[in-house]
């Protein structure tokens, strides 16, 4: 399997997710969703992580109770999530 890369936009999107992430849990977040991303992709036999790679990543690996604020983080940032099948 060659090296994993990210889309140029969905890096900087991601990047700017996890500067709203508290300090003390943004290191966990970012592996655990930046893992569950790479995951999704081979699962595909995919070397790059989309936009949607990346909101199906923060979606599995969010905890119920910061969904809403993860959803508004991403609208603000004009992401989209509901393309991907989430509700609003």
């Amino acid at each position: 399997m060659e090296n994993i890369t990210w889309d140029k936009t969905a890096q900087a999107q991601f990047q700017k997710i996890l500067e709203q992430i508290p300090d003390l849990i943004r290191g966990i977040a970012e592996t655990r969703v930046s893992k569950k991303a790479e995951g999704l992709i081979r699962q595909e036999s995919r070397s790059e992580i989309t936009e949607k790679d990346m909101v199906d990543a923060f979606f599995a690996e969010t905890p119920p109770g910061f969904v809403m604020a993860m959803k508004s983080g991403m609208r603000d940032l004009g992401i989209d999530y509901t393309k991907y099948g989430y509700k609003e």
